[in-house]
């Protein structure tokens, strides 16, 4: 009877949002099911309001107008099973998906439940915040008939490498759950200028977001803030720049770039934390030095419980060719060759 019932509300769904997109909103009460269960409530409205844009989903929680159980909840609310959501009235239509080209980028691994990508720098994970699209707008304009295509988790426009989408619900949750424990091994390489000592550093600094005065979302070092941790070894050392591996041990958003910049290693190309001289220096070649027009930030190795095997899966994604050409154009002075990373560097040259 409880699947019977589930059913059920899947199809009032079904039909209120047809109803909806042809101009007729009304209030929808739904039934959370197992694959909804551990998904925050922004995310979730903003999945089933397509059509909707986000600052007016956003708005509508803030009013009180969506309710959980009869009950007022936080934009940050996790949905559990069988939690009766009220979702008021908003005029919806279906979005002009003609502007949004059909991409895939490169692919790393892809099966039933998971894809897997190689994410360019300089593109946005998804649309917003003056941003029209991203890359998951353009998988889902790619493949049109996909019935699930989320983002597991996201990476700065300006980063490239490792990105995970889910193709169904249930290995986004459990994914999220790993996140959520502290499993996934997660690792970036990145080059910063100056005199690093360690070959294994840990960063432990608390970071608070807030919104600049232009707009901007910001990250800075305070006391009393998200803790955050970042692990930093030593791969190679090149005249006076340092070519690091990044493992996150929390994920907040910008932790690499600011837990370096506030240790007084910026790292090369960030336009928003960096040493802003040297970025202009650097995007002028000079002698051997070829010029760098992007931040040197990639996520290059992934790690995690497969949600449908159990098994531990590795992911690779080599640094991109104007990073490597940059390394190359600089006089490597010592080798450190720290485990996984120096690895995938080396395989990048092949």
């Amino acid at each position: 009877m409880k699947d019977l019932a589930r059913f059920s509300d899947a199809q009032a769904t079904s039909r209120t949002a047809d109803s909806a997109t042809e101009g007729k909103p009304e209030v929808r009460l739904l039934t959370i099911g197992a694959e909804e269960s551990g998904q925050r409530i922004d995310n979730f409205l903003i999945r089933i309001c397509k059509g909707v844009p986000k600052s007016h989903v956003y708005q509508v929680l803030r009013s009180g107008q969506v309710r959980v159980n009869k009950g007022r909840i936080a934009q940050t609310y996790r949905l559990a099973e069988g939690d009766l959501v009220r979702v008021p009235p908003m005029r919806m239509t279906e979005r002009d998906q003609s502007h949004v080209p059909a991409t895939e980028f490169r692919i790393l691994l892809e099966d039933d439940a998971l894809l897997i990508i190689d994410k360019p720098a300089g593109v946005a994970v998804h649309g917003g915040s003056g941003v029209s699209y991203g890359v998951i707008e353009q998988w889902r304009a790619a493949r049109p008939t996909a019935k699930f295509l989320e983002l597991v988790h996201r990476l700065d426009r300006e980063t490239s490498g490792i990105l995970m989408l889910a193709k169904k619900r249930s290995a986004l949750t459990h994914v999220h759950e790993q996140i959520r424990e502290g499993q996934l091994d997660k690792r970036y390489l990145t080059l910063v200028r100056g005199e690093w000592q360690n070959r294994r550093q840990h960063v432990k600094l608390a970071l608070h977001k807030y919104t600049a005065a232009d707009g901007e979302r910001r990250v800075r070092v305070q006391a009393d803030g998200m803790p955050s941790h970042t692990v930093f070894n030593l791969l190679r050392k090149y005249g006076e720049f340092v070519l690091l591996e990044a493992e996150l041990k929390t994920g907040r958003t910008h932790q690499i770039r600011v837990h370096l910049s506030s240790t007084g290693y910026p790292i090369v190309g960030d336009d928003k934390y960096g040493d802003f001289a040297l970025n202009r220096q650097l995007q002028r070649s000079e002698g051997d030095r070829v010029a760098l027009k992007r931040m040197f930030l990639h996520a290059h190795k992934l790690s995690f419980v497969h949600p449908v095997s159990e098994k531990v899966v590795t992911v690779d994604a080599a640094l991109p060719k104007e990073c490597m050409r940059f390394l190359e154009s600089l006089p490597a002075t010592e080798e450190m060759a720290h485990e996984h990373g120096y690895e995938t560097i080396k395989n990048a040259k092949k």
